[in-house]
């Protein structure tokens, strides 16, 4: 975000607060209103309720060791209950724009690494007990301690490499970009479009909407990214009701034959905490692995995502720090452990956020509207789904520019932050991980200053987690050592 910008929507004296509920969230002190936070609530729920649908299909596709599928409407119920109660917690205890959901990527690992393992039950109990470590982490300290002996430049790389990463995410789920097929004949791994160029109406919903939101953003107008959703969800509809579109992808802009959908909480409890230990077949080694594999995941992305969005939102203190840093890990800890509990693996910090963050949201009230909406899709999922990827993307380009305007604020002259900061940022979205990212950042960060004699300059935790990182990167060797692969 800008100086102007921030500048504008921040003012230097803000008003005391006028009520209970505004004094409560610090809304006007944080140089919010009302208005912006309900705004950017909206835009998150929008550009983040793609979960509903992805989360069940992940986990619905794939079997157990034993030939046993979730069902996918438990599975949908369960995704948002556990995003709504979660956000919502989120947002009352941390007071941060955050809303948390399934984690993509982790659902993947459970759905098709994990559960064909052993049994589901067992898999979601790794989640659990993963959820319940990094909570003791957090109370103990760790956690936060690791984050504020990160160096601003680093968290300011972190920030500009997820503005990246998001703004790829946005481009290849709006169908603007995609995997190669046969990447093995040609040197480029991504191309234009489906094809080479663009094709479809579905493609030119995005384009118009990356425009419209740009050009909204440029005149400083209020609400921009979510007139930009709504306007092109609406376009959308019109298009799919009166041409021949082929697919979507995940979800149709058409008014669904039923509004109101019932609930199955059956998948609720339905976990085994150690049943993972007792697994025919799998031995203890590779339970530890996994378990080590799931909380590096979780706890790096979640750190990047925490600052990345902290600093976007202007949030973070004179020192770099958090506010209500160790209340906001707990929480994210604690939806780990929620989501494996209802069998809709790990919850965790959405990066997404940052939509609503760049609609003006500042403080954890946001967080209300978005987990509201997230418990309206309890019962009113067909209704609540039909804004397709295409008009939801733009939001995720724009707020990728306005997280990588930061990159200025990074000494790229002193090598020694520098090339940790590329590297962070540019691994983010070549390798679709927002660990990878900050893990090549660490391990670089502590060789340069070891290189030039500085060694005693790292933070005794960076070469802590530069290790693990070592060891996250070199796991499929070590698998190979350990005779478990």
């Amino acid at each position: 975000m800008t100086d102007t910008q921030k500048a504008t929507d921040r003012p230097s004296a803000p008003p005391p607060g006028t009520n209970t509920v505004d004094r409560a969230f610090r809304i006007s002190e944080r140089g919010s209103t009302f208005g912006r936070e309900i705004r950017g609530g909206l835009a998150t729920f929008f550009t983040m309720a793609y979960i509903l649908v992805l989360n069940p299909i992940i986990l619905g596709s794939a079997e157990d060791k034993f030939g046993r599928q979730l069902d996918p409407v438990q599975l949908t119920t369960a995704t948002a209950l556990v995003a709504a109660v979660m956000t919502v917690i989120m947002g009352t205890v941390g007071n941060l724009p955050l809303a948390l959901a399934a984690g993509l990527g982790l659902n993947a690992v459970v759905a098709f690494q994990i559960a064909p393992l052993m049994s589901w039950d067992d898999a979601m109990g790794l989640i659990v007990l993963e959820g319940l470590l990094i909570c003791v982490l957090v109370v103990t300290g760790l956690r936060e301690a690791v984050m504020h002996a990160i160096p601003q430049p680093l968290k300011q790389a972190i920030s500009v490499g997820i503005g990246l990463f998001i703004a790829f995410i946005g481009f290849v789920d709006a169908g603007f970009v995609s995997r190669i097929p046969d990447a093995a004949n040609t040197t480029v791994p991504v191309q234009l479009g489906g094809s080479g160029a663009l094709t479809g109406w579905p493609v030119l919903v995005f384009c118009l909407g990356v425009l419209l939101t740009v050009g909204l953003l440029a005149r400083k107008v209020k609400g921009a990214i979510l007139i930009s959703i709504v306007t092109m969800t609406v376009v959308a509809i019109v298009i799919d009701s009166i041409a021949e579109v082929e697919t979507w992808g995940l979800t149709t802009p058409a008014w669904p034959d039923e509004v109101v959908g019932s609930p199955d909480f059956a998948l609720l409890g339905d976990f085994s905490l150690f049943g993972a230990f007792g697994a025919p077949g799998v031995g203890v080694i590779t339970v530890v692995l996994l378990v080590f594999t799931l909380i590096l995941s979780d706890f790096f992305d979640t750190m990047g995502t925490v600052v990345g969005i902290s600093t976007e939102a202007g949030l973070l203190d004179e020192d770099g720090k958090v506010p209500n840093l160790g209340r906001v890990l707990l929480v994210d800890g604690a939806a780990a452990v929620a989501g494996g509990a209802a069998s809709s693996s790990s919850a965790t910090s959405y990066i997404e956020s940052a939509a609503g963050v760049g609609e003006g949201a500042r403080t954890g009230f946001a967080n209300l509207v978005t987990g509201g909406l997230f418990a309206l899709a309890l019962f009113f999922t067909p209704l609540l789904t039909i804004v397709p990827l295409q008009a939801a993307a733009p939001a995720l380009v724009a707020v990728g520019f306005l997280m990588m305007t930061q990159v200025k604020q990074i000494d790229w002259d002193k090598y020694e932050i520098a090339v940790p900061a590329f590297l962070t940022i540019a691994v983010m979205p070549f390798t679709y991980s927002i660990t990878n990212g900050i893990g090549a950042g660490f391990v670089a960060y502590v060789v340069i200053k070891t290189v030039l004699g500085r060694a005693k300059e790292v933070h005794w935790l960076l070469w802590g987690t530069s290790a693990l990182f070592l060891v996250y990167f070199a796991i499929d060797p070590i698998e190979q050592i350990l005779g478990v692969k």
